[in-house]
């Protein structure tokens, strides 16, 4: 390679890594290591402090002049309060610049092809908005717990299929198998997804604006150890078969909490006036239908009948719930 090359050998512009940290000190070192580990280092580091109480902040000096002697910029801010999880990588994400962006949790470890493999993707693929990949899952002290994100997300077959075949959209409307901790973004997909509604997750709005906009897809190796420690964000575990049931109290505030998102989004896509399609737009009221058809089932089951009935033979159980499982469930009247 010619020294005038880009180091990375793709045109695919500026990587830029968003991490966000508080209290960190234990597991936080790895992850940066592993980041000045990649085969392509990230251009720029754009790390955000939520005010914390531990030596995280001293670390992050030390890193960051670590960082800047291999020629990688580093944008290091500290908030002056607390502004929780979602605001404060919302407010890192605003600072990102142009170019790829790839979300970055403080307690993992990059495997150390991670950005170079996504980036490459991004050149091959102009209209790819989202990547986001699989991960290994590890215990705290970083020992293989021999099992993969997308196996605890019981990711089916079929959803990778839909998302290699960019219909991401079909799969992330029904539910989220993103991972911030893998993610990574065209920066143009925060002019149009910010500021992020109240009762969404980062992870999940990014992705499902990005396919309702653009196109997602994912790398089915992992690129990650995603570390369970017991005191994660959001952690990876498989569902008890209650909850795989969805029976209860439980469920029905699911199905609202899902309600009220989709008016948010509802509410995005009309207030900045994005074009998602007719078709896209269509199916995000026809899934929000279906929860409130879902919630308002009768008590009786020969009322309920045929209001099962009808949204079986339409194929919204399927495309907007769990399948048999949810039919189950309503046909049982479990509430």
């Amino acid at each position: 390679m010619s020294a005038a090359e880009p180091r990375d050998g793709v045109a695919a512009g500026v990587a830029t890594v968003v991490l966000c940290t508080y209290n960190g000190v234990r597991y936080l070192p790895a992850q940066l290591d592993s980041l000045l580990a990649q085969q392509r280092r990230p251009d720029r580091i754009v790390i955000a402090d939520d005010a914390s109480t531990d030596a995280t902040w001293t670390l992050l000096g030390e890193f960051a002049r670590r960082a800047g002697e291999r020629g990688i910029e580093v944008d290091l801010h500290r908030n002056p309060a607390n502004l929780g999880y979602l605001r404060n990588f919302e407010a890192a994400l605003r600072r990102a610049g142009d170019g790829i962006v790839f979300l970055c949790d403080q307690d993992d470890v990059w495997h150390p092809n991670k950005l170079q493999d996504f980036l490459e993707c991004f050149r091959r693929r102009p209209a790819l908005t989202v990547l986001h990949g699989d991960s290994r899952l590890v215990d705290g002290e970083g020992r293989d717990l021999g099992q993969r994100m997308f196996q605890t997300l019981e990711v089916a077959d079929w959803e990778l299929a839909a998302l290699h075949a960019g219909r991401g959209f079909d799969v992330l409307l029904r539910r989220n198998i993103v991972t911030g901790a893998t993610m990574a973004m065209r920066r143009d997909l925060l002019d149009r997804a910010l500021p992020i509604p109240d009762g969404w997750v980062h992870d999940e709005w990014l992705a499902l604006i990005a396919a309702a906009t653009g196109e997602v897809d994912c790398i089915e190796a992992p690129t990650v150890d995603y570390r369970q420690h017991g005191g994660n964000q959001i952690g990876a575990r498989r569902r008890t078969l209650v909850e795989r049931l969805g029976g209860g109290k439980q469920r029905r505030e699911h199905m609202q909490a899902m309600v009220a998102k989709l008016d948010s989004l509802r509410r995005h896509i009309d207030g900045n006036r994005l074009e998602v399609g007719a078709d896209k737009r269509a199916a995000i009221d026809a899934r929000w239908a279906h929860l409130r058809l879902r919630l308002a089932m009768p008590a009786g089951f020969g009322r309920r009948l045929p209001l099962i009935r009808e949204e079986w033979r339409q194929g919204r159980y399927h495309r907007y719930s769990a399948g048999l499982r949810s039919l189950v469930c309503d046909l049982l009247g479990l509430r």
